[in-house]
């Protein structure tokens, strides 16, 4: 799961100490009150295709079976906001530009899926900065450290690829869409019949909550295999009390809790945010996930 501001690593000289909007001016009038010029700051706008279609969001939420959300498109004032110091130390600057840039300010970006919140930084980092991603990655194989540049054109390609066939008609084998918009099916080993749900903002910010507390108690910063599987289940074999439920996770079998996690990419709409990449010293290819680092934002070039 991808949380916030954490996977970006901010360059300290991109750093403000205050995000005050550029100032414009307001056109000047003539003795006679007739404006002497006027320019139109209306920012244009566009529709992102929503991995989840809408789906599950419940009725009478705005974005309940729609497949797309209207975006702004970013000008220097949002730009500000990624810039701005005190955003940046919160870990709040991306979630913030991307509240700036949704039209319908009654959607409320912590209620969106995660999946389609990827989508809106696809878009937002395309439409602001183009599709050229250069970054430094580690190769799996040899360990090389090398500059490769990603073209985000094929991840947003594989998002329209995924729209056209509706992937979402088309569940895993065993795998059952429930009327609350949630997934149930048999795990392997204890036959317990788990329910997950798509994880929107609410859910990695409590993810992020543990991972605090973790570190204030020196157990590591890392989201654990139990904290994820805590938020995703919904409950097991019927039962929803969250005791019951925190307490089975624990006991959980290695081969079911496994099982959870590999389902669950399979089931849950989201951007596919991976490419191939062929190592230039050692020449394995291999499929990895873009990194977001802070480049993804703030492109030295």
């Amino acid at each position: 799961m991808r949380n916030g501001d954490e996977r970006f690593g901010i360059p300290q000289e991109m750093l403000r100490q205050d995000a005050t909007p550029p100032q414009i001016a307001l056109p000047q009038t003539n003795s006679v009150g007739q404006q002497a010029g006027t320019i139109s700051f209306i920012a244009p706008t566009e529709f992102v295709f929503l991995p989840s279609k809408g789906k599950y969001y419940p009725q009478g939420h705005a974005l309940h079976n729609k497949d797309s959300i209207e975006i702004k498109q970013m000008t220097a004032r949002e730009e500000d906001i990624l810039t701005n110091r005190s955003y940046i130390k919160k870990g709040v600057a991306i979630d913030k530009l991307l509240e700036a840039l949704i039209v319908d300010k009654s959607i409320q970006l912590d209620d969106l899926l995660i999946g389609d919140k990827n989508a809106l930084l696809l878009a937002v980092r395309i439409s602001a900065y183009g599709l050229e991603y250069p970054v430094q990655i580690q190769c799996p194989s040899c360990e090389t450290k090398c500059e490769h540049e990603f073209n985000l054109f094929d991840v947003l390609m594989q998002s329209k690829k995924d729209e056209v066939e509706e992937t979402l008609e088309v569940l895993p084998e065993g795998v059952a869409l429930t009327e609350r918009g949630t997934f149930a099916f048999e795990l392997p080993s204890t036959k317990w019949v788990v329910e997950v749900k798509a994880l929107n903002g609410h859910d990695e910010k409590r993810v992020a909550r543990m991972v605090e507390a973790r570190k204030k108690l020196n157990q590591g910063s890392d989201a654990s295999i139990i904290d994820q599987l805590k938020v995703s289940i919904v409950s097991i074999s019927g039962v929803t009390d969250r005791a019951i439920i925190e307490k089975a996770i624990s006991m959980m079998p290695a081969k079911d809790s496994r099982y959870i996690r590999t389902m669950y990419p399979k089931i849950i709409p989201d951007v596919k945010f991976a490419q191939s990449f062929s190592c230039s010293e050692c020449g394995e290819t291999n499929e990895m996930e873009v990194p977001l680092t802070a480049e993804f934002f703030w492109p030295k070039r």
